[in-house]
């Protein structure tokens, strides 16, 4: 009798070759994930790299400098130094306040230093040059520490994002305060370059709109060490506000000579308004002199918890508290990188894209968001120094006075001279 052989294997055998093909399947898909993913990520040359150009050494390096590469490098060291599996590195430059020293620097970093953002070019004229190369280049550049409003005004271009604060808000908050409060006839000691030149130009148009006169201005270099004939040309015009147009070491020179000359304090008919200081420039300066000056910025380190937790971590890096720039500096590599994480490449339109449709809610802003035009929409404050006796710690120096919404504070976009702002 012949042997039949049975085609049909037993049950538990075909239970076995299914399970075992089951597993196969699995371990295959959770092989090929990364591999899936990477091929999904794109990122130019494996590497999201960004880099800083500042004011390392000179007359700004307290106001930005040291302190903005710490921030963002804190930024970078809290999203785990990798996005899309990619290394995220830094690379930082001097660029001595020239303009032609920056624009060389970010010209050599986009052609052969694969560099991807600039999470900051301090001081306005560098920022002007940069400008013009990052828009040849197509590049994504956010600006935290200049001033000039034309970034995103009439230079304004896809990729350029106007972070913490410019001229128009500062004028805006503090010309139209003091003006409103009394204070009519003005005479501005200005910064002779870009920034100075554009804050007083805005400041004036805001206090002449505000009933108020400006009577007259001296003009200052950078880096200005004596201010005396300055001080004396202010007292001879007798005005009652004069408004120091400038920023970092020449505001703090400006006020150190104020006093001097009696400029300030409870006797002098006259009153300084710093249209741009830092809470760096009254920590140098001391309450003593600082004592009741009005301001405005974008950030305060002791506004609430979320701003001490932060600010906290920084002065353990740096023994001092940030000032605003250093507080957007962080803030704006994290809004970049979650963007970037987002989007799932480092493509410039494509993280712009991103960036711009998502609002912006940590320690430095709430509800803060990019417009089409750049800027970065949030609300200024208007702070006063406080007095020796009214500072109960160490770095306590502001009294709030107003919260300016930003759609009160910035340019609107009624009033936008860039090309990108549909009317």
């Amino acid at each position: 009798m012949p042997t039949i052989t049975s085609t049909h294997a037993p049950a538990t055998c075909t239970h076995a070759i299914r399970r075992a093909c089951q597993l196969a399947c699995a371990t295959a898909l959770l092989t090929a994930a990364p591999f899936a993913l990477a091929l999904d990520a794109q990122v130019s040359d494996d590497v999201v790299r960004l880099g800083v150009i500042s004011d390392l050494a000179g007359p700004f390096a307290d106001i930005t400098g040291p302190g903005s590469v710490a921030a963002v490098q804190m930024a970078i060291d809290d999203f785990g130094g990798k996005v899309l599996g990619k290394k995220i590195e830094l690379v930082t430059a001097d660029h001595q306040n020239k303009a032609d020293i920056a624009a060389s620097k970010a010209r050599e970093w986009f052609d052969t230093g694969r560099v991807d953002a600039l999470m900051d070019v301090a001081v306005s004229a560098p920022a002007l040059a940069v400008l013009e190369v990052a828009k040849q280049k197509q590049k994504v550049i956010i600006f935290n520490g200049p001033g000039i409003d034309r970034l995103t005004n009439d230079l304004c271009m896809p990729s350029t994002v106007h972070y913490v604060y410019d001229t128009y808000a500062l004028a805006n908050v503090t010309a139209s305060a003091i003006t409103q409060r009394g204070g009519k006839d003005w005479f501005f000691l200005t910064a002779d370059y870009a920034f100075g030149n554009s804050l007083q130009e805005e400041a004036s148009k805001v206090i002449t709109a505000n009933g108020g006169k400006v009577l007259g201005a001296a003009k200052h270099p950078i880096g200005a060490t004596d201010f005396a004939s300055f001080m004396v040309t202010a007292q001879q015009n007798k005005a009652q506000i004069i408004g120091l147009a400038n920023s970092g070491n020449d505001t703090v020179n400006a006020v150190k000579a104020a006093r001097e000359f009696g400029l300030t304090g409870p006797k002098s008919k006259q009153t300084l308004a710093g249209l741009l200081m830092y809470i760096t420039d009254v920590h140098a300066l001391g309450l003593r002199t600082a004592a009741g000056l009005m301001l405005t910025e974008g950030f305060y380190w002791d506004m609430n918890e979320e701003t001490r937790a932060w600010s906290k971590r920084y002065f353990a890096k740096m023994k001092k508290m940030p000032n605003m720039s250093q507080a957007g500096a962080y803030s704006s590599t994290m809004h970049y990188l979650k963007a970037v994480q987002a989007a799932k490449t480092d493509d410039t339109a494509k993280v712009m894209a991103q960036m711009k449709a998502t609002p912006i809610n940590d320690f430095f802003a709430k509800n803060g968001r990019i417009r089409e035009d750049g800027r970065m929409v949030h609300d200024m404050y208007l702070f006063q120094v406080k007095a020796q006796d009214e500072s109960k710690y160490a770095w306590d120096y502001y009294k709030l006075i107003a919260t300016v919404p930003g759609d009160k504070a910035f340019l609107p976009l009624s009033q936008s001279k860039c090309p990108m702002v549909k009317k």
